[in-house]
Order: C-alpha cells, then sequence, then structure tokens
C-alpha cells in the first residue's frame, strides 16, 4: 500500500475511490449520450445547453456564461450553439448593453424538443446511476458533490487554474 505523504503515490483506497470515480462518471455520461442520440438526436452537451438555457430567467444566457456551465471552452459552445440555432432550438442575438457579447435563447420549439429528452434522459439517470444507491448513500453522495466543487474551484496561490481535460495517467496518481 502507497503512502499519502508521498505526493507521486495515492493509497490504494484513495486510488480505487478516485479511479472509480472517474470510471462511472465516464461510463454513466456515455451511457446517457448514445441514449439521447439515438432517441432523441441531441448529444448529451447539446441537452445540457438546452436544459441550463430552460432554467435560465427569460431562458437566454451570454455565450460565456453558458459556456462555463455547460464546461466548453468558447469556441466550442459556438459551434454547438450554432448546430442548436440551425436545428430552431435556439437563437442569438448581441447584447445591446456590450456590443462584444451574444444572448443565446432557448425557442419554443427548443422546449419542446428538450421536454421529450427529458423523459428519455431522466429514465437513464434512474437507470444507470440513480437506480444502484439507495437512500442514505444519495444523501452522502449528494453531500459529497456539493464540497468538492467548492474546494476545487479555487486554485492554490500561486498557481494558476487549468482547463479540465480528459483524465491523464499521472491525474490518476500514476506516472
Amino acid at each position: 500500500m502507497s503512502s499519502d505523504a508521498d505526493p507521486l503515490n495515492l493509497s490504494d483506497e484513495r486510488l480505487a475511490a478516485w479511479e472509480g470515480f472517474l470510471r462511472a462518471y465516464s461510463t454513466v455520461t456515455r451511457t446517457l449520450g448514445a441514449e439521447l442520440e439515438h432517441a432523441e438526436g441531441l448529444s448529451l452537451s447539446s441537452y445540457d445547453a438546452l436544459i441550463q438555457l430552460a432554467r435560465a430567467p427569460q431562458r437566454r444566457m451570454r455565450m460565456a456564461e453558458l459556456a462555463e456551465v455547460v464546461i466548453l471552452t468558447p469556441s466550442g459552445l459556438t459551434r454547438l450553439v450554432e448546430r442548436l440555432e440551425r436545428e430552431g432550438l435556439v437563437a442569438r442575438a448581441r447584447c445591446a448593453e456590450d456590443r462584444r457579447g451574444a444572448y443565446a435563447t432557448l425557442t419554443d420549439r427548443g422546449r419542446r424538443r428538450l421536454r421529450k429528452a427529458t423523459l428519455t434522459h431522466l429514465a437513464g439517470v434512474r437507470q444507470h446511476f440513480l437506480g444502484h444507491l439507495d437512500d442514505a448513500e444519495l444523501r452522502l453522495l449528494a453531500g459529497i458533490w456539493k464540497r468538492i466543487p467548492a474546494a476545487a474551484s479555487e486554485p492554490p496561490e500561486g498557481t494558476r487554474a487549468v482547463e479540465a481535460g480528459p483524465p491523464t495517467d499521472r491525474a490518476r496518481g500514476r506516472n
């Protein structure tokens, strides 16, 4: 068993927790994405963008704000919104108060498509995630998921945040 005092290694238990999280996240999101794509013709990122817009005041958000909550780069979000706009699910408009900015707005067609896709998505969430946990485990995870992003959102002093990408062997605790 490795020692946590060694900055290059994690204990077996800690490594199993980290790798389990990565594997569960990857497997569940890949499955949910495939189901959404097959049933509704929407990627998981598209669904996420639509749901974020549906929850926003007036069903609209600034593009930069939407990029943050959907966890895409600004250019990645622009391409995604362009596809959604071509399908009539989202409309874009320039910000009157900031000519450099733009809003994305969920259209009525987008709301209807989202409503249908949500049935597929929630059925998948129940089947592939919630159905494997009891109420006590769900409460425990909900508390953990609140705590971790808050702690990880501020990089340590003297460092800079880096854009998230696919996990590497170093991120898994291996060299």
